[in-house]
């Protein structure tokens, strides 16, 4: 259910109603938009409730919520969800880049990707510290030393950064290195790692599962949002199907999808949805073209010695041709790369 409010109304009548919430053992999760307020209701509601509601003078209305992902649904918020990460926002209209490598490895290389992604209009800074591998036997990253050698590349090329965090016990410590935390495919649906990204303040980057459904990844979604934190990312990472020739298909009609069900902002990331450096660039394109917010691009100085993804890594030079490309595609459908 959602209450909007009437225009005009004070914040004691909106604190009256939030806490007729609490004493129902309800949750209220408050929206304030240019043109009304509107309280999300969360919990198990029951029929009299929006009778009693209804019964303040400062309550427009209460219409149901047909959606199992309340706080996610453009029923409860029409307007876009703008998430800013350091100085660049996401999901204002624009399209925002987001590159580097799959994985930490030396500081020099990292400085390198670094500095090629800012050169080439890029806007945050990717590296995986924590690597959740298929083997074992894999590399798995550079955990906290990674986490540093991350930050000081960001930090100097002016970039806001983003890594992984697997574990509900490692949070914290990833949030004191990067500007976003990125909760990959493998943890889409680990609800304890979920619920600690949604107590944190910081940014959420929530991939979609490789067996979630557009609808299933929603709710993932509503976990984090359902405690407290309202900066989510939503990123379309391909999905596990019958086809061999890639990694993964890449759902570009989950993103379009999205974002007429949510009003969260939806990148796309074609390197880990195709395997193929040579398809990671059509594939951008496509979705830049399908109305993605933004782009996360894997690079490496030298891919075929790569401590992981390689194979899914665009050269420099391939980097700085797909970003001028995406930037073509994103002014023909009037989404231009946001400011550096």
């Amino acid at each position: 259910m959602m209450v909007v409010m009437k225009k005009g109304h004070s914040q004691r009548d909106l604190q009256a109603v939030l806490d007729h919430l609490q004493e129902a053992g309800l949750s209220g999760h408050m929206i304030v938009g240019v043109e009304r307020t509107v309280i999300g209701v969360i919990g198990d509601v029951y029929p009299e409730l929006s009778d009693e509601l209804r019964s303040y003078p400062s309550v427009d209305d209460t219409v149901p919520i047909s959606r199992p992902y309340k706080l996610a649904s453009r029923e409860l918020k029409p307007d876009d969800t703008a998430v800013r990460v350091g100085s660049v926002e996401i999901g204002s209209g624009s399209t925002v880049i987001i590159a580097g490598q799959c994985s930490v490895d030396t500081p020099e290389q990292m400085m390198a990707t670094a500095h090629t992604v800012r050169s080439a209009g890029g806007h945050v800074l990717r590296g995986g510290a924590f690597k959740p591998r298929s083997s074992p036997h894999s590399f798995r990253g550079l955990l906290d030393e990674g986490l540093h050698i991350l930050a000081e590349a960001g930090a100097a090329v002016g970039l806001p950064t983003v890594s992984e965090v697997m574990d509900p016990r490692d949070v914290e410590t990833v949030a004191e290195h990067v500007d976003l935390l990125q909760v990959g495919a493998r943890n889409a649906q680990n609800y304890f790692l979920l619920d600690e990204v949604g107590k944190c303040n910081k940014p959420v980057l929530l991939k979609r599962g490789m067996a979630c459904s557009v609808e299933e990844w929603l709710l993932c979604a509503e976990y984090v949002l359902a405690r407290g934190n309202k900066q989510v990312i939503l990123c379309e990472r391909g999905i596990r199907t019958f086809e061999t020739g890639t990694r993964y298909t890449l759902d570009v009609s989950s993103i379009p999808l999205a974002k007429r069900l949510s009003h969260l902002p939806v990148i796309a990331d074609p390197s880990h949805g195709t395997g193929r450096w040579y398809l990671v660039e059509p594939m951008s394109l496509a979705a830049v073209a399908a109305g993605a917010d933004g782009l996360m691009i894997e690079i490496h100085p030298n891919p075929e010695r790569a401590l992981s993804d390689g194979a899914q890594s665009l050269t420099f030079a391939n980097f700085r041709r797909l970003v001028e490309h995406a930037r073509v595609v994103g002014e023909a459908v009037q989404r231009p790369f946001a400011r550096v």
